[in-house]
């Protein structure tokens, strides 16, 4: 049966798996540096307008033509916030997953050379920061060989995770599996575990996202970086309760360097790095394609 998209509204249900993190952690977490900067939509890349998402750009602002504005706070998270963020989680010997759009990566050869000396892991974000729900099949495959080749080019090896701007296309998880190298899709945000899903009769990882967890909470509801990360404190703790009570899950953290690479909000982040820290081994701070491998490992796909 060709693969569709179907629903699930039960996923594990009452008694979830357990992951089995290793060392006996309580909880997995894993902190994506989603970058974006120099791949959004642009006029200068031929686009209808200037991208303002995530970002401290005001709507409503009336700019005709090209938003400099807008164009400088996107520069500001490659220029400055990126290097804040590798330094926030080299001093602290954590190792942040890399949502990386191929074409900004393209542009900054520096941070390119910065990630691989790293070693981190990398997920592919598209190759350009764009609404792949928009696009035909036909570009879209054409998209996702493109990131792929790119990335490849510029990082040495070929991503081994994938996730979209926001939402897939109801062809994207099948164009994956057709393009064939990916461990694994972060396209949901469905679940606190990763699950299976089956296309064309074979096995598929998902490792779920979440916004709920996000950085884009500080442009919006939760604006100071001490709400915020007590927000995400709390997030930690009740994860890491219920792990202690024989139900292990997942905590997924995204940030844009245009938003948390800011000092004050950095600051809010550094909050929550050191309260993860505290925990020391009962939390097991990991790449997603190491997540992707362990859930392999524990839990192979049962078809």
């Amino acid at each position: 049966m060709a693969y569709e998209v179907r629903r699930d509204f039960i996923g594990y249900g009452a008694r979830t798996p357990h992951p089995q993190w290793p060392g006996g952690a309580e909880i997995a977490v894993n902190f994506v540096i989603n970058y974006e900067e120099g791949s959004e939509p642009s006029i200068g890349d031929g686009d209808a307008a200037t991208e303002v998402g995530v970002s401290d750009t005001a709507p409503g602002r009336g700019v005709s033509g090209r938003d400099l504005a807008a164009e400088g706070m996107f520069e500001y998270g490659s220029r400055a916030g990126f290097w804040r963020l590798m330094r926030l989680f080299g001093e602290r010997d954590m190792r942040p997953t890399i949502f990386a759009c191929a074409l900004a990566l393209e542009r900054n050869p520096e941070a390119a050379k910065a990630i691989v000396e790293a070693e981190l892991d990398i997920c592919c974000h598209g190759w350009r920061w764009e609404n792949h729900f928009q696009l035909s099949e036909d570009v879209e495959r054409e998209r996702i060989a493109k990131a792929v080749a790119s990335l490849r080019q510029t990082l040495g090896k070929a991503p081994e995770g994938w996730y979209c701007r926001y939402s897939p296309s109801v062809n994207t998880r099948r164009l994956l599996a057709e393009h064939g190298g990916f461990l694994y899709d972060s396209d949901s945000y469905a679940d606190d575990l990763p699950f299976w899903a089956e296309v064309n009769g074979k096995g598929h990882l998902v490792v779920p996202y979440s916004l709920a967890t996000n950085d884009a909470k500080m442009a919006g509801p939760l604006a100071s970086p001490r709400a915020w990360a007590e927000y995400l404190c709390d997030t930690f703790d009740l994860l890491r309760r219920e792990g202690r009570e024989g139900a292990p899950k997942m905590m997924s953290v995204g940030l844009h360097m245009r938003m948390v690479g800011h000092a004050a909000r950095a600051a809010g982040l550094e909050r929550f790095l050191d309260h993860v820290k505290a925990a020391g081994d009962a939390a097991w701070v990991a790449g997603r394609a190491d997540i992707a491998r362990h859930w392999m490992a524990q839990h192979p796909y049962p078809g």
